[in-house]
């Protein structure tokens, strides 16, 4: 059992270099500490820090103007944005490439011959994909709810926004903290880079070069960036100097590159020390599969933690884990009300139960909901 974060204390969250690359962030259970290759100090930032997941996704379609504003206005710390490419090679902020339930290019005629069937880290999909369409051609189209049966209220706002690009989201945090006198922090992530590299659309390149573009790529910057392929973060960790968290998915989950590489590790292996110890020489953080961290029982009630939080934080790693949704769909039996999947759940006494853990952060749909949990563990 992990030791509790205890109310009332506030960590300032810094990024320091220490032997072959590793990180302390200050976070529950770590240090502040630097190293000769220097530091970037990024106190403005409470721990732990709440990440609006693809915006506010709970009230409005992810991936829009209309999500990122209200997640914003809600108070996250840290925005999300996943980032896909263009035919033309443009960076545009989708959850995936299968851009089918996310808008609403089945009622487009002119593209109807762009529907096809194709592999995707091993998954067969048919439906649109963002490879395929120019950016002008992709900004014809209107954003749509990913999940209309869950969230039937979000449905409301199919079709009043488009797809961004990813520099028209660099510009609205420039706007946005010029407004509001202080850093808008963005969590970016790569969504299948080996995919796309094979296609002659890499990701990391192109993102350093907004980065670089906007001032985003130094130690210091106001962003972290994020996959679920470790090779992408090493990647990236040659292009721009701000912090990386490698993404995981649950125990038995595989990274992508690792199944391409013939590399036989899968998430419980990377999550031990050795495998921490080796993400520390790369990445300053992780950012796993919350039962990772809180594991299910075999009735789906949550279950005791894991060592998890305390074996990254002596790693010099940070932890943002992912998902907090209100929904009884996403939560353990324990905390679901009433019959209705849709319906909320006890939400709040979740997300307090995930943040007792220790993490540094945490991804949520409902980001108004997780910063009233996480305000329990911050100082004042």
């Amino acid at each position: 059992m992990q030791e509790r974060q205890l109310p009332g204390r506030r960590a300032v969250l810094g990024a320091a270099a220490l032997g072959a690359g590793a990180a302390v962030w200050g976070g529950a259970g770590t240090a502040s500490a630097a190293s000769s290759r220097g530091h970037g100090t990024h106190g403005e930032l409470p721990v732990p820090l709440i990440v609006g997941h693809r915006g506010a996704s709970g009230y409005r379609p992810e991936h829009t103007f209309g999500s990122y504003q209200l997640a914003l206005d809600m108070g996250a710390d840290v925005i999300e944005q996943d980032v896909v490419p263009t035919k033309d090679g443009h960076l545009v902020c989708r959850h995936e490439n299968d851009i089918t339930a996310t808008t609403d290019v089945s009622a487009h005629p002119e593209f109807a011959d762009r529907k096809t069937t194709k592999t995707v880290d091993g998954v067969r999909l048919t439906g649109w994909f963002t490879e395929d369409f120019t950016l002008a051609e992709l900004k014809t189209l209107r954003a749509k709810e990913r999940i209309p049966g869950t969230r039937q209220h979000n449905t409301l706002y199919d079709g009043v926004w488009d797809v961004p690009t990813f520099e028209e989201v660099l510009k609205w945090a420039d706007r946005e903290g010029r407004k509001r006198g202080r850093r808008i922090w963005l969590h970016i992530e790569t969504k299948h880079p080996t995919y796309f590299r094979k296609l002659g659309l890499g990701l990391e390149e192109r993102l350093a070069r907004l980065l670089r573009k906007y001032g985003r790529h130094r130690k210091n910057s106001p962003n972290f960036l994020q996959s679920f392929e470790p090779s992408s973060i090493q990647r990236l960790d040659k292009l721009v100097d701000c912090p990386k968290v490698v993404l995981l998915g649950t125990l038995t989950d595989r990274p992508w590159d690792f199944e391409v590489a013939g590399d036989p590790r899968t998430t419980a292996d990377l999550v031990k020390p050795a495998g921490l110890k080796w993400i520390a020489g790369f990445a300053q953080g992780i950012g796993p599969d919350l039962t990772v961290i809180l594991p299910r029982t075999k009735d789906d009630k949550l279950g005791k933690p894991t060592t998890v939080v305390r074996d990254a934080h002596a790693a010099g790693l940070v932890l943002h884990p992912y998902t907090g949704r209100n929904e009884n769909t996403f939560l353990p039996a324990d905390f679901r009300r009433g019959s209705d999947p849709a319906a909320y759940g006890d939400a709040l006494g979740y997300f307090k139960k995930c943040l007792a853990t220790g993490i540094d952060g945490l991804f949520s749909d409902n980001c108004d909901t997780a910063l009233l949990a996480a305000a329990e563990f911050r100082g004042h």
